[in-house]
């Protein structure tokens, strides 16, 4: 295999990668390390690489695999989702903008508290926009269980929001 023939095959997904350590692993100088480590594992087995029928889900396996050897390593128990930003633009309120980021913020901690498996199929689905059978070659977790796993992860977030919003409403009520 060339290196240009390399180059085109990796190129379409390279970006995936990095968003998708970074998604797994909280540090943009940890997902470029994984990444630069996941391009090098590539590269070496470019000549076996015709006997992979898909390119972009055996990238994305290894990175979760190199990713949650990294997070072991670490024996890190307090694993949180990556920082979400929102900026607001110009044309909308000083309250809007207040109640958007503290309304991220809460949606922030909601996914910090689903567990990691939750966490990850969500980024792959929802953020990253893969199908499910390419999750399921990425994880190795069957379509079903997937469905399963997103549905309760996507329910946690509406009845954990919906709850802070009923105490809210709750607590702004005049007696």
């Amino acid at each position: 295999m060339t290196h240009q023939t390399f180059l085109d095959g990796i190129r379409p997904f390279q970006d995936k990668i990095f968003r998708f350590a970074k998604r797994l692993l909280l540090s943009s100088d940890e997902a470029e390390d994984v990444s630069q480590d996941i391009l090098m594992k590539l590269w070496q087995q470019r000549n076996t690489m015709e006997t992979i029928k898909n390119w972009e889900a055996y990238a994305m396996t290894l990175t979760k695999n190199l990713c949650y050897d990294r997070l072991k390593a670490k024996s890190s128990d307090n694993i949180s989702l990556s920082h979400i930003t929102y900026q607001a633009e110009n044309e909308i309120s000083l309250q809007k903008q207040v109640e958007a980021r503290d309304l991220l913020e809460q949606v922030k901690n909601i996914i910090n508290g689903l567990s990691e498996q939750q966490r990850m199929i969500m980024q792959l689905r929802d953020i990253e926009q893969y199908e499910f059978e390419e999750i399921e070659k990425i994880t190795g977790i069957k379509e079903a269980t997937i469905r399963v796993i997103l549905s309760r992860a996507r329910k946690t977030i509406r009845e954990s929001l919906r709850g802070e919003l009923t105490t809210k409403i709750e607590q702004t009520r005049v007696y």
